[in-house]
Parts: structure tokens; C-alpha cells; sequence
């Protein structure tokens, strides 16, 4: 991937590139893994909830319009359980709104379920390109600890449903399990490899807060987790596995063919600027020279009654402090392979990245520095949290 100009003060997103997310908090059970802000619920007003979206779509793209949008992307929750029309009216609001790049990228993330599958090539109708599909694994016994409600060939199935109806298709694995071996892994792996992915996020498992696992862990109920020498080794054999297959290993996390790349991902891990809508949605917005964080109220009925109620389904909207938006592209821009911009980071008021620290880190085999780019070896990433205390 090329090396992105360094910008000019107030105009730094546009290194990054601008894009729209979309929550749809709805899911058909909760996963006990997962901290993300999903719900279960028996009934949705549809029309209710395609009012306040288009009434959102609308009070950005007013305040955002002049902007080219790179990317849409509808996150969950499960967005496939949406009905195709909604989302097709939802772009065609997007697309009346903004002017789109020659490239527009729109996601939805897919549940690999039999009665989601045969919704995808409606997604695609409706305007969506990219489908991102959760497998999370390849082995019944692991979907069932993970709380999946689908089976591997269920998946795999979906998977292909998926190919056929898009040209851009990603799938998820989640590895360092419970009872998880190294051999286990390099047998899955493969098995997922042999379909051919063109991009995979490959995530290791954590156990977070809020969450039935962190309960389950609190009890001593969590057992066979992996240790950190056996996480280690089932990453490093995810970045020669994926190395051999062709998929680069663009972020700590993702792994992609040329050109295959997630672009809405690539804004946020780029320092871009992003609008978010829907319950918990986050955004970062450059306007009138100063770096915004927005955020969404949670819980979907609070944010439903704040946008009809207060125009609004934003409940924090603030300045980034002094120096926050520079951490934060050094804490996203060196997960990716193509490292971040040394002059950047100044110009957005780093402070951080000693001349002597970055050298000895260098030496040690931990950073590659070349001229003014700065990224991680495949060491410095098995050790990225200690290396971000000594840099920032």
C-alpha cells in the first residue's frame, strides 16, 4: 500500500478518508464472548426505526455534505437481520446526501445462518458490495462454547452464499479458545485457507468485561484457555499460514490479497474521520479545525426518543484535548503493516516518539523506521502495548 501525503492543520482526516457507520443493536441471541452493544429482542418497528435513521442520514450529511464518502459500513448487532428494503432505502438517502467516491465501499455484517444467507444477494440489489461473514470457527464443539447458533457447514455454506452474491467477501475466525491446541489451530486454519479468501480477520479471544465469559472467568468456569507462550505460537502460525496462502498481513488483526483490503477499517486505523448513527456509535469528526468525538446514547430506546425528541441521537459530542488525536493515530496507525507518518503525528501535536527510544527499539528488531515512516516488525507485534509505552 502506498505511504498517505501528510496533511495540512484542521485538514488531517483527509489522510485517512471519511466514512459512515451504521448499528443495527439487533441480534437473534447474545453471544457470551461479546461486549459489542447488541440486543435481543421479539419486536421492531421497522418503519420507527427507518425514520430516525433517515432523519440522522440527514442531519449529517447537511452538516458533512461537501465531503466525498469512501465507505459505508453497517455494524451490529447482526445487520443481516435487517430487511434488504430498509437498507436499500438507507443508501439511496446515503447516496442522495453525499458525493460518493469512484470506489464506494459498503459492508454489512452477515450471520452465517441458513435464513441469512438467503437474504444476501437482496443486500447486494439493495447496493451492498462487501459482506463481512461471522464464522468465528470451523468446529461444531467450538461454535457451541462460543454460543453460535449455526454449525461449520452451515457456515461454510453461508460463506459461499455470500461469494456468489458479492465480488468482496471477509470472513471471521476467533482463535486461542478454550482447549485449544496448536495442532487444532493449524488443521482449522488450513481448512479455512483452502476456501480461498480473498480478506480475513483472524481475532484472538479476549475475555471482556460485562460479558457472560468474564462472569464464567471471575468463577473459574472458563478453563483451558491458552497460556501466553501457547497464544504466541498460534499467532505466529497465523501470520506464516496466511503468508504462504497470499493474504497479507496489513493489520496486527487482518489479513488480505492485494487490493483486498477493508477501506472502512483502513479509515479508522488511518486517523480518518467517521460519522456514526445508531445506538453506541461512535464517530471522530474534523470541523471547523478541531478533532470531535461523537457518541451515540446505547440503548436503543433511549436513542430512538433522543432523535425524535431531540433532532439528535447524539449524546456526547466534544473536543478531543490537546494531543489525544495524536495518540490515537499512533495507538490505531501502528496496528497496520504500513506504519504511521513521523511528520503526521507531529503535526497533529505528538509529543511522543523519542529520536533515542525509536533507535534502540530499532536496533532491537522491534520497529522498521524508514525516512519518515515508523512501523512494527512481526516481533514489535507480539509485544505492540510495551512498545506504545515506551513511544508515546
Amino acid at each position: 500500500m502506498a505511504a498517505v501525503d501528510s496533511p495540512v492543520p484542521g485538514e488531517d482526516w483527509r489522510a485517512g478518508g471519511f466514512g459512515l457507520y451504521l448499528h443495527w443493536p439487533f441480534c437473534a441471541a447474545k453471544c457470551p464472548y461479546c461486549d459489542f452493544n447488541s440486543h435481543v429482542v421479539e419486536n421492531i418497528d421497522i418503519d420507527r426505526w427507518e425514520r430516525a435513521y433517515l432523519h440522522e442520514i440527514d442531519r449529517l450529511g447537511e452538516a458533512l455534505g461537501e465531503r466525498v464518502l469512501d465507505s459505508v459500513f453497517f455494524g451490529g448487532g447482526t445487520p443481516s437481520l435487517m430487511p434488504p428494503a430498509l437498507v436499500a432505502r438507507l443508501l439511496d438517502a446515503i447516496t442522495r446526501r453525499w458525493r460518493l467516491a469512484n470506489a464506494l465501499e459498503v459492508t454489512l455484517e452477515a450471520n452465517p445462518t441458513s435464513s441469512d444467507a438467503a437474504k444476501f444477494r437482496a443486500f447486494a440489489d439493495a447496493g451492498v458490495n462487501r459482506l463481512s461473514v461471522g464464522l468465528q470457527a470451523l468446529d461444531d464443539g467450538a461454535l457451541r462454547l462460543l454460543g453460535r447458533l449455526h454449525g461449520a457447514d452451515e457456515g461454510i455454506a453461508a460463506y459461499e452464499a455470500a461469494r456468489r452474491a458479492v465480488d468482496r467477501v471477509s470472513f471471521d475466525l476467533i482463535y486461542a479458545r478454550q482447549e485449544q491446541t496448536l495442532a487444532g489451530w493449524k488443521e482449522e486454519l488450513g481448512r479455512a485457507l483452502a476456501l480461498e479468501p480473498a480478506h480475513l480477520s483472524l481475532y484472538q479471544l479476549t475475555i471482556e468485561e460485562g460479558t457472560v465469559f468474564a462472569e464464567r472467568h471471575r468463577r473459574g468456569r472458563l478453563r483451558g484457555l491458552p497460556g501466553e507462550d501457547l497464544a504466541v505460537d498460534l499467532y505466529s502460525h497465523t501470520l506464516q499460514a496466511c503468508a504462504a496462502a497470499g493474504l497479507e498481513s496489513y493489520e496486527i488483526s487482518n489479513f488480505a490479497k492485494h487490493g483486498q483490503e477493508s477501506l472502512h477499517n483502513l479509515i479508522y486505523w488511518r486517523g480518518g474521520d467517521y460519522a456514526g448513527i445508531g445506538p453506541g456509535a461512535h464517530g471522530r469528526l474534523t470541523m471547523n479545525g478541531q478533532r470531535l468525538a461523537t457518541r451515540c446514547a446505547s440503548a436503543p430506546g433511549a436513542w430512538l426518543q433522543l432523535v425524535e425528541q431531540e433532532g439528535s441521537g447524539e449524546d456526547l459530542r466534544e473536543t478531543l484535548p490537546e494531543g489525544e488525536a495524536a495518540e490515537e493515530y499512533l495507538l490505531m496507525g501502528l496496528r497496520l503493516a504500513e506504519g504511521i507518518d513521523i511528520a503526521r503525528y507531529r503535526l497533529l501535536g505528538g509529543k511522543g516518539l523519542a529520536a533515542e527510544e525509536i533507535a534502540d527499539l530499532s536496533a532491537q528488531g522491534y520497529l522498521r523506521h524508514r525516512g519518515e515512516r515508523l512501523g512494527l516488525t512481526p516481533a514489535g507485534r507480539l509485544v505492540m502495548d510495551a512498545l506504545l509505552a515506551r513511544l508515546a
